[in-house]
Formats: structure tokens, sequence, C-alpha cells
């Protein structure tokens, strides 16, 4: 999976914007430097997905029963609060599920989401190349296992999970923003004699919707990756969340908050297009087998 280093954008000042960015991680690190951090990610990517769209339609289905029969669809609020679950629900234990069930979505989320996110952002951050007869300075992560290792031995264990806070409060908001669009755009342009959106209606809606959901959730996605990549390389420059927020916008201005805000927007449009019509064509399918699924 192809990722633009947008994390470098919001980290490193040498990267002044996203061709140069792009041009100059080429030349030195070839296209492998667009794919690293990418094998951990890759392997949960099914997890948290599952957890965000299953906390998402329980939480309606909870929402919906709590207001009784014949109520109508669900409201503009309670996809909002669903899609606010679903966001933390990344971070953080489901809450609708047994104590057995709690427990090891638990240890899923705890072993998995943070330390994934911090190997991923540090890997990502590495601009040394790694092509044989270079002078320049070799990586100091040699993979994804050694990063975590060697988070873990020199930040101890709690290291791992640098940058936590800022990772529930972008995906909360974000997810919220990201739900509410896309079912506020299908009713829009959804054709009043039919249950379902049209397949190109479902593809725009969750185009825009991944857009509205970065544009919400990139500043916390700025503070994540610096808190992540805090002391990495140099001396601590932050002494916890609220001082990277204050210290970010007195040093930088408020303008820093939407770094890589545009190349996260040019992902996300083909990226949530994918996954919406994936998510309606699987809904429909399990709603009503393989005949509903009808766009």
């Amino acid at each position: 999976m192809f990722r633009p280093p947008h994390v470098r954008i919001q980290t490193q000042k040498q990267f002044t914007g996203i061709w140069q960015c792009a041009v100059a991680t080429f030349s030195k690190e070839g296209v492998h430097g667009f794919f690293k951090g990418m094998s951990l990610p890759i392997t949960t990517i099914s997890m948290t997905s599952s957890v965000v769209f299953g906390t998402y339609r329980n939480c309606l289905q909870c929402l919906s029963q709590a207001r009784g029969a014949g109520c109508g669809p669900n409201t503009k609020l309670e996809v909002f609060l669903s899609g606010l679950a679903a966001g933390v629900a990344q971070v953080l234990p489901a809450l609708k599920a047994s104590a057995a069930e709690s427990f090891f979505i638990c240890l899923q989320q705890i072993s998995v989401m943070s330390p994934g996110d911090i190997v991923k952002v540090r890997l990502q951050c590495q601009t040394e190349s790694r092509r044989r007869g270079t002078k320049t300075p070799k990586p100091k992560y040699r993979g994804p296992v050694h990063c975590l290792l060697s988070i873990i031995r020199e930040e101890g264990i709690m290291g791992l999970y640098r940058g936590a806070l800022p990772l529930m409060l972008r995906d909360g908001p974000s997810y919220a923003t990201y739900f509410l669009t896309y079912t506020t755009i299908c009713e829009w342009l959804r054709d009043s004699d039919k249950k379902r959106p049209d397949w190109s209606v479902v593809m725009l809606a969750g185009g825009i919707a991944g857009m509205a959901g970065w544009t919400i959730g990139t500043p916390m996605d700025v503070i994540k990756a610096r808190l992540q990549m805090d002391g990495a390389r140099e001396t601590k420059r932050y002494k916890g969340f609220y001082h990277c927020v204050t210290e970010t916008l007195r040093v930088e201005g408020v303008g820093v908050f939407f770094k890589s805000l545009g190349i996260n927007c040019l992902r996300a449009f083909p990226v949530n297009m994918v996954v919406f019509v994936t998510y309606e064509v699987l809904t429909g399918f399990l709603r009503a087998g393989p005949e509903g699924v009808t766009f």
C-alpha cells in the first residue's frame, strides 16, 4: 500500500511541501521510501476496520432501541455519537461486550493499535537510505520488530503509547464527522423511491466523508506525530500533550496544524470510495443475502 510521506511534512522542517517531499524521498531512498512502516498497518487493518464499523453499527442499533420501535431512522445526533464511539474504540476496548470479549478486545487494541502507530511513524520518518554504496548514515531502525524492541529498551514499555491521547482525540471527532458526512450526503442524493443509494452516490459520499474526516483529524494527527517522534533523534522538546500543542502554536502558528491536509485529502477520497462501496455491499449481503446487494 502506497503511503505518501505526510508524517515527514508534519515533523521535519526540511520538507516544505508535498511535491518537494516526494521528490526528495524518491531521489534519496527510491520507491521503498514510500512504503516504510507499512507492514504493521497492513497486518492490523482488518481488525481496526472491523472494530470501527462494528462499533458504529452496534451503537446505532442501541440508540435506535433506546428510542423505541417505530421511531424512524437514526437521527444525525445518533450517527454522530456512534461515529465518535467507533473512533474511540480503535484506541480503547469496546464498551458493549462481555467481560471475556472486553478483555480480548482490550488486549488486541492495547497491544497493536498505539504501538503499531508509533512504529509506523518512526519508520516513515527515517530519511536515511538503505541503498548499498551510499555514504549517508545507516537507518536507526532495521525494521518494525527492531523498532518496537528499540523503543521498549530505550524508553520503556510506556514509550509505545506515546501519542495515544492525541490519537484518540483525532479518531473520535474525525470518525464522528466521517459517518455523519456520509449519511447526510447519501440522504441528500438518494432517490426518494429507493431504500439504498446508487453506487455512484455511495462512492461520492464516501470520498467526501474521508476528506471531511481528515480535515477534522489533521490537527491532532500533527500533534500525535510530533509527540511520537520527540526524543527519538534529539533532545526531548515537549513535556507532554498540552505543552506540545502550545509550543507548536507559539513557534509555527496555527497553520502548522493543517500541514499535510492536502495530501491526506488526496489520499482519502479514492480510499474511502472503495471503503464505503465494500461496506454497503457487505451489509446488504448480511441483511438479505446475495439478492440484497443492489445499487
